[in-house]
């Protein structure tokens, strides 16, 4: 099993990184992102998926869905980091839907969160 590269394509974008650092670049997998991050960040995981089944030999590709949830202290940075991200990733995959826009009520941030149909080849 591949997984989507998602951190790798969104890093090897100077606008993402302009908005999410570069050392690090806060574009984490889920439960990796530190307990207080600084500044704009992401998280993603994988929330569906399944090979490309064949009735005759193994599958060469696998599909992905994926849930991307950019948060920053005002919803002006987190749509700018999650449009970023979008214009980044749109040519390798498919943004499949806009999730809404939330402020958490114990952190106090904004987020963006969109789903991104990834296909991978093994």
């Amino acid at each position: 099993m591949k997984y989507p590269p998602i951190f790798q394509v969104a890093a090897a974008a100077p606008a993402v990184t302009a908005l999410l650092g570069s050392s690090p670049v806060r574009l984490y997998l889920f439960g990796l992102a530190p307990e207080k991050p600084v500044g704009t960040y992401c998280v993603w995981q994988v929330i569906n998926g399944s090979p490309e089944n064949y009735l005759a030999g193994r599958p060469d590709t696998e599909a992905y869905g994926l849930q991307v949830d950019v948060y920053a202290s005002t919803a002006a940075a987190a749509r700018a980091a999650g449009h970023a991200i979008e214009y980044a990733i749109e040519l390798t995959a498919h943004i499949t839907s806009y999730n809404g826009e939330t402020r958490d009520s114990e952190t106090g941030l904004y987020r963006y969160s969109f789903d991104v149909d990834w296909i991978v080849q093994r």
